[in-house]
């Protein structure tokens, strides 16, 4: 009975085209037949229903158009699907047949010779069904599509993977040119949306039911579960057979249809359609007409009879539609170019079926070619209207099998995207929201999205990610943390849905079931698609993830236990400032006192006498301006200069010796046990770290730690009770952590331990997913903006830090190193102070030198240098007369009486009489005997001209 079924089509067939030549008989009895050939696959789906629906075209055309003059006689060839056989029969058709048109071949690849024979014989072949796009028309000039090539449909396609947020997709292909001419334009549209193409399959058409189930193994056991499907109805219905079978049907997966297998489903069998549920499938609109309801109409009772027989054909179809338009366009072509008498011309004669050598030339075939290319009419497929060769479709429908039929869930136009009906009025944005799509049921009988981004969570500090139970036997409890809430806005400000769910990575005990780094291993695995939490971007795991940028800095530091520095020792007095300040100071407090005694030796008798009184002086003076005590007038006034910028830095000195020594004394001082790591590692002391860390391998390869001194610990309860035992107790000297937990910690216990130590920089915290994985760079975008916006990143941080940004167990001051001041705090103070001093000294001595150096050099020109120098020096030792004379002409004037002036009261004349008599003891204690004979006498003439009142 199987073999019967082509015959019996073909039966058909004939027996409806003899029934309309009779019905018109007489007028055909004048018109001109036009041979036209048809090269079909009588035995696939296309085939069949392409054959009755250009019968069904032929009667319908010629019942409306019974006055045409010209009337196409089909002679219809099947190609077997082969490539030589549909070849041949076009050969066959053009020379001994010298057909003006073929219609088909079927398929691309055998549309792809017989156009290089249509070239030659200038035939023009017209496809309804090769949609290659490597086909063109614009290179093929007698190729003619009465349809569209399949890149029509790739923009619809994309839209639909960028609506549901697929950011990887498989592609299922048929190994022909037709399944491999769409590839390149898919691959380009998909990486424009970043989307990755996991896996191309090739299955070839012959391969049995064995090879296409080892395909589908392969596939399932990748971890992407989005499939898009390209390829013929033969072929795709044993593929969705064994699909099912092989489980890949379920919840989990979606599966796209290009149009090839969309245009159709209808012939399918329903064991087929049993198979395709929950499928998504993209095909051109069909407008609704009245022309098209009378067909289906008429098309339904044409088949009553034999309905039984061929239960998958009476609904309408997608490729017998456009062989229907192809009738009406060719028939309408070949009246309206009067292709009456034409013939072919003939280069030779041969009586071989297949010699091209003897393929002659249509002489009015590129008349005819013309002719079908400008006509136009309202087919029943749309609009007949062909551009640059070829149909343009301007809508398509979405469709998701359910049951036996295929349910509508949307609309998609050039225009404006994606759409629930074509009612819409006005223009809007175009929109690749799945928003403006009716709900899809997805394989499984599920409405939730497949795909979801497995995501999984480590067990971690809970201000990071905070893992909570609602009881023993929940299997789904609510993640949060800082870096849960950072990934949820990411999410949100991606440009695509992102539908995923968290995994805890834990055993049965509901304890981190490994290490950071296992967990890790785990994307590489295929366990999970990603890991987000608190995740180190270090080096080594870059081999197997990608990360994206960080969105949190990290390093590793060192936390230790703080002693008491209690205030028991005797030189606490001199840790206000530290020795290198104190012998600065002492060595300044030196060198200001010898500048003033050089500036004011010559003019000051109170910086004059023995050399062991001066050097005395010059201590006592210095040093006596710490309490302001200094009782010695100056009176050069580069002295005062001097001393005024000297007071001004005692002042400082003093003030801030006085507030470090109360604040040591007052405040309580905490001290870290330990400073230096390397003390740590020679003394062979144990150090901690978290379990499951990095930080392990980084104290061992990086700090050069031996293995047995290190101590892990599971969470951070047990890090106070560490550190407070030691390492001579059971417990550790330090810990070593990421410095985001050690701030966290430290904000509970302050008080009694420190951070201390350098930092090993790591790249901060990420989150990792797949190498390749094209979500990585959207991912890293987001992250930007989110740190970047302080609005929002600053809402998550005061979330779970804002209530840590203080000490809970403030209690103390802890103090890393000494509280000493240094020289480096008063470098400017000093450094005013010494050239104040420098500048006056020098001044003086050039001063000095310059009036000098010429009175020796008259008085003893043969000297030399040196003896000039030592003359200079004992000049130096000796009064400066013109500031003396000036000084006792001062004194002689107070101590001579004014007869105009009251008397002085008791009090006032005791008071002189005792500085007039001080001043001449110091005079004649400070001079020297050159002088004394001077004083005295001058001494002698004053004493004559005070009163006796005032002597004693």
């Amino acid at each position: 009975m199987t073999n019967l079924k082509p015959h019996l089509s073909k039966f058909l067939s004939l027996l409806l085209l003899s029934l309309s030549l009779c019905s018109y008989g007489p007028l055909m009895m004048a018109n001109e037949l036009i041979p036209v050939g048809v090269v079909l696959d009588l035995k696939s789906p296309v085939g069949r229903v392409a054959e009755r629906y250009m019968s069904m075209a032929l009667l319908d055309f010629y019942a409306v158009n019974h006055n045409y003059s010209t009337r196409l006689s089909l002679l219809i060839k099947d190609s077997g699907n082969d490539v030589i056989a549909a070849t041949s029969a076009a050969l066959d058709l053009m020379k001994n047949k010298e057909v003006q048109a073929i219609i088909g071949p079927q398929s691309s690849a055998e549309a792809r010779f017989v156009i290089e024979l249509g070239r030659k014989a200038q035939v023009p072949i017209i496809s309804f069904s090769a949609t290659c796009p490597s086909l063109s028309p614009s290179q093929n000039p007698f190729f003619i599509r009465a349809t569209h090539d399949d890149s029509a449909q790739v923009k619809a396609i994309v839209d639909i993977v960028k609506a549901f947020g697929w950011w990887e997709i498989v592609l299922i292909y048929e190994d022909t040119d037709y399944g491999n001419g769409l590839l390149p334009y898919v691959l380009d549209a998909l990486q424009e949306i970043d989307t990755r193409v996991s896996y191309r399959s090739e299955i070839h058409p012959s391969s049995n039911n064995t090879e296409i189930s080892e395909e589908l193994n392969k596939l399932k056991a990748n971890h992407t579960r989005i499939f898009l499907v390209h390829m013929t109805a033969s072929l795709g219905s044993k593929l969705f057979a064994l699909a099912k079978s092989a489980g890949m049907m379920s919840e989990g997966y979606a599966w796209i249809l290009t149009e090839g297998l969309s245009s159709l489903l209808d012939p399918m069998s329903s064991k087929v359609m049993d198979s395709m549920q929950g499928v998504l499938g993209i095909r051109p609109y069909l407008p609704p007409s009245k022309q098209l309801e009378d067909f289906e109409r008429k098309w339904k009772r044409n088949l009553t009879s034999i309905r039984a027989k061929s239960k998958s054909i009476t609904s309408l179809n997608f490729f017998g539609l456009w062989a229907y338009d192809t009738i009406w366009a060719l028939a309408m072509a070949v009246e309206k170019a009067s292709m009456v008498h034409s013939c072919f011309l003939k280069q030779n004669t041969s009586n071989n079926n297949v010699d091209l050598a003897a393929l002659g030339i249509f002489e009015m075939g590129t008349r005819l070619r013309d002719t079908i290319l400008s006509t136009t009419f309202q087919g029943l497929s749309g609009n007949f209207h062909l551009v640059k060769g070829q149909l343009e479709p301007s809508t398509f429908e979405l469709f998701n099998v359910i049951g036996k039929t295929e349910r509508i869930i949307g609309y998609w136009t050039r225009q404006r995207g994606f759409s629930k009906d074509l009612n819409g009025t006005g223009e809007r944005a175009y929109s690749t929201s799945k928003d403006n799509l009716k709900q899809p049921i997805w394989p499984g009988d599920t409405t939730e999205q497949p795909s979801k981004l497995r995501i999984g969570v480590p067990v971690s500090f809970n201000k990071f990610v905070n893992i909570k139970w609602h009881s023993p036997t929940d299997d789904k409890p609510s993640i949060s943390g800082f870096s849960i809430d950072l990934f949820r806005a990411v999410q949100e400000a991606l440009p695509f849905p992102l539908p995923h769910e968290f995994i805890p990575y834990m055993n049965k005990h509901r304890q981190m079931n490994g290490t950071y780094d296992q967990l890790l291993y785990q994307i590489k695995n295929q366990v999970y698609d990603a890991v987000v939490g608190d995740t180190t971007i270090i080096a080594n795991r870059s081999l197997y993830v990608d990360f994206t940028l960080p969105y949190a800095e990290s390093g590793v530091s060192m936390v230790v236990l703080v002693k008491d520095d209690e205030n028991k020792d005797l030189w606490i007095f001199l840790k206000p400032l530290s020795i290198n300040l104190w012998l600065t100071i002492g060595a300044a407090f030196i060198f200001t006192g010898l500048v003033i005694w050089v500036l004011e030796h010559r003019v000051n008798t109170e910086f004059r006498g023995p050399p062991n009184q001066q050097l005395g002086l010059i201590f006592w003076f210095s040093f006596s301006t710490l309490a302001f005590a200094h009782r010695e007038k100056v009176v050069n006034n580069w002295s005062r200069f001097v001393l005024i910028i000297w007071i001004f830095v005692v002042l400082i000195l003093t003030q801030s010796y006085t507030a470090s020594l109360t604040s040591i004394l007052t405040v309580q001082r905490l001290q870290p046990t330990f400073v230096d790591v390397k003390e740590i590692k020679n003394n062979g002391y144990f150090v901690g770290y978290l379990h499951h860390s990095f930080v392990e391998e980084l104290l061992i390869k990086q700090l050069d730690f031996h293995k047995s001194q290190l101590k892990p610990y599971l969470t951070y309860e047990e890090f106070p009770e560490a550190l407070s035992k030691g390492t001579h107790n059971g417990g550790v000297a330090a810990i070593f952590d990421e410095i985001p937990y050690i701030k966290l910690f430290l904000a509970k216990y302050c008080s009694r331990y420190t951070m201390v130590g350098p930092t090993y920089k790591t790249d901060g915290f990420g989150f990792a997913f797949r190498q390749g994985s094209p979500l990585v760079p959207h991912i890293s975008r987001a992250i930007l903006n989110i740190t970047q916006d302080r609005d929002k990143i600053g809402a998550i941080e005061q979330k779970y830090f804002g209530s840590q940004t203080t000490c809970e167990d403030q209690s103390a001051t802890i103090s890393s190193h000494g509280p000493s001041l240094g020289v480096d705090n008063f470098k400017g103070l000093f450094l005013i102070a010494g050239i104040a001093s420098a500048i006056s000294l020098l001044v003086y001595v050039f001063n000095f030198f310059y009036s000098h150096w010429s009175t020796l050099g008259n008085n003893n020109p043969t000297n030399s240098c040196w003896s000039k120098l030592v003359e200079m020096a004992k000049h130096f030792d000796k009064k400066d007369p013109h500031t003396f004379q000036r000084e006792e002409s001062r004194v002689h004037d107070v101590a001579r009486p004014n007869i105009f002036e009251p008397s002085p009261s008791i009090d006032d004349m005791q008071i002189h009489s005792r500085n007039s008599i001080e001043g001449t003891y110091d005079v004649v204690i400070h001079d020297d005997n050159e002088s004394l004979s001077s004083s005295s006498r001058h001494g002698d003439a004053s004493m004559q001209d005070v009163p006796h009142g005032f002597l004693p």
